[in-house]
């Protein structure tokens, strides 16, 4: 799977470019068939902003994004509301699932 890195309007450092990777990998393998994951990073004003864009092998894009006061901390918080996604993907096609299932499609 491929991971990008983008800082748009601010500097990151190493270690946190290496979380976002790290972070990337962890949604990933939550994912059915990840192709690629974007992080980017930005500054509005004092807040920091991380956006997290998740591609899947169906085609399934998820998008979140977190704020805070730091580029840390708006990471987690935009990678909980992608597991949140995930997770409701999951339920989605488990419940299409049992539902062809019943019908003995």
């Amino acid at each position: 799977m491929q991971v990008t890195v983008t800082a748009r309007h601010c500097e990151i450092t190493d270690a946190l470019q290496e979380r976002a990777e790290q972070v990337a990998q962890r949604i990933a393998a939550l994912s059915h068939r990840p192709i690629g994951c974007t992080v980017v990073f930005s500054m509005d004003g004092q807040s920091s902003t991380a956006e997290v864009r998740l591609q899947d092998g169906r085609g399934d894009t998820l998008v979140a994004s977190g704020e805070g006061p730091d580029h840390r901390t708006a990471l987690d918080r935009a990678e909980e509301r992608v597991k949140r996604q995930l997770q409701a993907v999951a339920g989605r096609r488990a419940r299409r699932t049992r539902r062809t299932e019943a019908y003995g499609g």
